[in-house]
């Protein structure tokens, strides 16, 4: 609520009409700050006024608040009309949060509002129903992943690299020592070409950030199996060829570039100054692959709890809020195309159906269907009794199917000590799969130390900084 809605926003930062007035070269609404009001609730006789947990129970209502955002057309880089008040749809609340009416209460100020004093929170209230987002399981982002397997290509390394969307990255070692990349559109390209496009062209170079004199034999290898590509121009020629793009030169190379800024390792950014960032990091990963393969290191255990992370409820909204902001901004290109159509300069708020972002929202969370396919994100709370209703608030599912075997992930692993409840699962096919936090774990949502004491620290034991 306080900066993933911001963060979506901005990612996207405006939209522009392909439809133009006469005499207009550009025309576009520049999308600014975004702020949430206390819930609320308006009427049938058009008043506005607060709303409480208890009667949106009571009258079958969705306890949500209303989300601004200041909006801006702009007409050939001139600003015609700006308003920082514009109604873009409701998002639902949970239940003691910061940004609810019973936040910081007493229990005497709880009791008079005809709320249980001793309710945990934590929850929703969509459509007079209690509903809550579990925790899900997933493996840790941004870090390499080390496995052997059967078949032509005995060791792979795995990246997801999270930015606004997960991308699968994969570095496969061929059984004859080559190694392959593949992401997104590109399929399995020899690592050489990959760090040439990036700008590291000099073959001691990708040696050095590969792990230098002590994988000789193996980068030699495949610096001679690419050795017809020089050139950065070449390298990134014969990615926009593997991608199938079939027109010229220049074009193959435009769009290279724009598949290596945007969707190869974007958790590291995707301006061009990042491309010595990403060369550095697959040259460390292709390390780690070599040193499993040459079994100077043990291949990776994804059950190892420091491998996993826990996606709380304001992940798993904010990736609901991202896919839903999207189709908003669709409609409101929509909208303004077809009043310019009619040969009108639109207003801002002529052009936002408010509803649509509220009515996608509250679907998702009254089904359960979330974005990635997946179901049973968001579940109706069982008040069966006090315990319950905690054990279901600090239950943590696996994205794992139940019907595969996955014997290793079903089990109890060491570093579930203290973190998980070793006995708390169901019988049957979910056993393993659908866990409970440990009585007394808390699951931390920010870093322990700050970074410029973490930088500190790593230059004290001989690290550098890359200027």
């Amino acid at each position: 609520m306080e900066f993933g809605i911001q963060r979506v926003v901005d990612e996207i930062g405006e939209v522009a009409s392909d439809i133009l007035p006469p005499g207009c070269e550009s025309l576009k609404i520049k999308f600014g700050r975004v702020y949430v009001e206390p819930p609320s609730i308006i009427e049938a006789d058009g008043t506005k006024r607060v709303i409480y947990p208890m009667e949106a129970r009571l009258r079958d209502l969705t306890y949500e608040a209303p989300l601004f955002m200041e909006m801006t057309l702009i007409k050939d880089d001139v600003e015609l009309e700006t308003n920082r008040h514009v109604y873009i749809g409701s998002i639902p609340i949970l239940l003691k949060s910061k940004y609810c009416h019973l936040y910081g209460k007493s229990r005497e100020e709880l009791i008079s509002l005809g709320e249980d004093p001793d309710d945990p929170g934590g929850y929703f209230i969509i459509n007079g129903t209690e509903r809550l987002i579990v925790t899900v399981e997933d493996l840790a982002p941004n870090k390499p992943f080390v496995e052997r397997k059967d078949g032509p290509f005995p060791y792979v390394a795995k990246i997801f690299s999270e930015a606004r969307q997960a991308v699968v990255h994969e570095i496969e070692r061929r059984k004859d020592g080559i190694i392959f990349v593949s992401f997104a559109r590109v399929h399995r390209i020899p690592f050489p070409i990959i760090m040439k496009a990036l700008g590291v062209t000099k073959d001691k170079e990708i040696l050095e950030l590969c792990g230098g004199e002590e994988f000789f034999n193996e980068i030699y290898l495949n610096l001679y199996h690419t050795a017809d590509i020089r050139s950065r121009e070449d390298a990134l020629e014969f990615i926009g060829r593997k991608i199938g793009i079939t027109q010229e030169k220049s074009v193959k190379i435009q769009r290279s570039i724009e598949m290596l800024d945007k969707f190869f390792l974007p958790h590291l950014g995707s301006e061009r100054k990042d491309r010595i960032f990403k060369a550095y990091y697959l040259g460390r990963a292709i390390k780690k692959l070599l040193m499993v393969a040459t079994n100077r290191l043990s291949e990776d255990d994804k059950d190892h709890y420091a491998n996993k992370r826990l996606r709380l409820c304001g992940d798993l909204m904010e990736s609901l809020f991202r896919v839903v902001f999207r189709v908003f901004v669709s409609d409101i290109k929509y909208s303004l195309e077809r009043i310019i159509r009619r040969g009108k300069i639109p207003s801002v708020e002529t052009v936002v159906r408010a509803q649509q972002l509220t009515s996608r929202i509250r679907s998702a969370m009254a089904t359960g269907e979330w974005v990635g396919e997946r179901t049973g994100i968001c579940q109706a709370l069982n008040r069966l009794n006090q315990y319950i209703l905690v054990s279901q608030l600090r239950r943590v599912v696996s994205l794992l199917t139940s019907g595969k075997e996955n014997f290793e992930a079903r089990d109890v692993h060491p570093t579930h000590y203290g973190r998980i409840c070793p006995a708390h699962t169901p019988e049957g096919i979910n056993v393993g799969l659908r866990k409970h936090l440990a009585l007394m774990c808390e699951v931390s949502t920010e870093p322990s130390i700050s970074d410029e004491k973490l930088e500190r620290m790593l230059e004290k034991i001989g690290l550098r900084r890359i200027s």
